[in-house]
C-alpha cells in the first residue's frame, strides 16, 4: 500500500490566461471589444496592432485590430472556474497542446457567469489561452545561463487534460 510520491518539481499550476478579442478594425469596435473584456477580466485590456498592411481588407501596419489582456495567480484561477462553466466544463481534445497550453473561443461573451448584457456592447466572442507550467520552466526565459526544459519535464497534453479534470472538472470530449 506504498503511494507513489510526486516531486514537488512535478507540480503543475496555471501561468496565466489570456483573453483576446480580434475585431480586424480600429474605431468604435475595438472600444466595444476594451469595454467587454474589462467586464470579464476586471483588468485593463491592451491594444494589439496589424503587423501588415492588407489593403483588400481596409487594415493599416500599426493600427489597433484587437485587444488582449492576461491575468495570472489567484485572480486567474477564479476566471477559469467562469470560463469552463461558460463552457458547460466540457473541452474538445484538439484544444490541449504538447506544451501545456489550452485554447477554446466563446461564441457569446454573456455566457460567461457574472457578466451582464450591456446594449452598448452588444455580443461579442472571445478566445481564452490557458497557460500551464511547473517549476523550473523560468530557465528558458532568463538571460544569462538559458536553457531547455527536459522532455520528462515538459507538460504534455493528458498532463493538462489531467490537471484540468482534477482542479476544475472538465471533461475531455
Amino acid at each position: 500500500m506504498s503511494q507513489k510520491m510526486e516531486s514537488i518539481m512535478k507540480k503543475i499550476t496555471v501561468a496565466k490566461v489570456v483573453l483576446n478579442m480580434g475585431v480586424g478594425k480600429s474605431g468604435d469596435p475595438i472600444e466595444k471589444a476594451k469595454r467587454a473584456l474589462e467586464q470579464i477580466s476586471g483588468q485593463k485590456p491592451n491594444p494589439r496592432a496589424a503587423k501588415a498592411t492588407q489593403r483588400d481588407w481596409g487594415v493599416h501596419k500599426g493600427e489597433p485590430i484587437g485587444v488582449a489582456v492576461t491575468i495570472r495567480k489567484k485572480p486567474a484561477l477564479e476566471l477559469i472556474k467562469r470560463l469552463i462553466s461558460a463552457k458547460g466544463s466540457q473541452l474538445k481534445g484538439s484544444s490541449f497542446d504538447e506544451f501545456g497550453n489550452v485554447s477554446f473561443g466563446i461564441r457569446e461573451h454573456i455566457d460567461i457567469p457574472g457578466v451582464k448584457y450591456d446594449p452598448d456592447v452588444g455580443i461579442v466572442g472571445l478566445n481564452i489561452t490557458i497557460s500551464l507550467t511547473r517549476p523550473g520552466f523560468g530557465i528558458r526565459f532568463r538571460s544569462k545561463h538559458k536553457a531547455s526544459i527536459g522532455n520528462t519535464h515538459r507538460i504534455t497534453a493528458q498532463d493538462a487534460k489531467d490537471f484540468l479534470a482534477r482542479e476544475f472538472g472538465v471533461q475531455v470530449v
